[in-house]
């Protein structure tokens, strides 16, 4: 007697999902199991690098996964590279990454120096390329911890590798935290300067730029005298830039 349609329907959605949790969980000693799945994990960001490559992907932040888990929303208005203030994209080269052109994802110089001062027992000084922060924020977590740069520089050498310099640059200006809840060169400029991206002046560009590192206490329409003196030599550097930005404006 042959079995009825819904039943060889049933037992093949049965056997479906048998699949799907043997390849997220498969079978095995526990160890084993633990083990594979970290693998997947740690193999997970790579395959994302080939996702976002199209530059019709927008990818969003671990914290604005967050912010969206914790029903805290974000303001996030993604906008295209040309479509951003030559000079912003220059005060946040000058500002976060001065070799970001000539580097391939890390630059050696800057780090051998943070080990050296690791080794000697001195305070060390960041290093991060804007790679090595674009995978940090795409992938990774907030916190100072070997683990995470050892998980960061991998990274951010396979995405300089299969990225451009410009998809590089135009990821990171979009996920980039300018306060909380604002994400992107395009919200930033608008809560705190009522302008789009694409007007932003030289002066307002470089308190933007200025308030990356600490977006929490530094606000960009709000500058202390202090910011105002990192805003003045971030937009003179801009200034002067020339062949530094030559991998974005030839």
């Amino acid at each position: 007697m042959p079995t009825p349609p819904e039943r060889v329907t049933e037992e093949a959605e049965v056997r479906s999902r048998k699949r799907l949790i043997d390849w997220i969980w498969p079978r095995g000693p526990l160890w084993l199991r633990v083990l594979r799945l970290v693998f997947v994990i740690l193999l997970l960001p790579y395959a994302l690098i080939l996702l976002y490559w199209p530059p019709f992907i927008h990818p969003i932040s671990t914290l604005m996964v967050s912010d969206l888990a914790l029903f805290r929303g974000y303001d996030r208005r993604w906008v295209d590279l040309e479509k951003i203030a030559p000079v912003l994209v220059k005060s946040v080269m000058m500002s976060e990454d001065g070799q970001f052109c000539s580097h391939y994802g890390v630059d050696l110089v800057q780090l051998k120096g943070v080990i050296d001062d690791a080794l000697e027992g001195n305070e060390t000084r960041g290093a991060s390329t804007i790679p090595m922060q674009t995978v940090k924020n795409l992938y990774l977590f907030n916190g100072r911890s070997f683990i995470r740069k050892g998980l960061e520089l991998p990274l951010a050498f396979a995405t300089d590798f299969v990225w451009s310099k410009a998809r590089i640059m135009e990821v990171y200006l979009n996920i980039a935290e300018w306060g909380p809840g604002i994400y992107g060169i395009e919200a930033a400029a608008q809560t705190y300067f009522k302008v789009p991206a694409s007007k932003l002046s030289a002066s307002q560009a470089a308190l933007l730029a200025a308030a990356l590192p600490n977006p929490y206490v530094r606000v960009p329409n709000k500058p202390s005298r202090g910011m105002r003196s990192i805003a003045g030599i971030i937009a003179r550097r801009a200034a002067a830039s020339g062949d530094y930005v030559r991998c974005i404006y030839p």
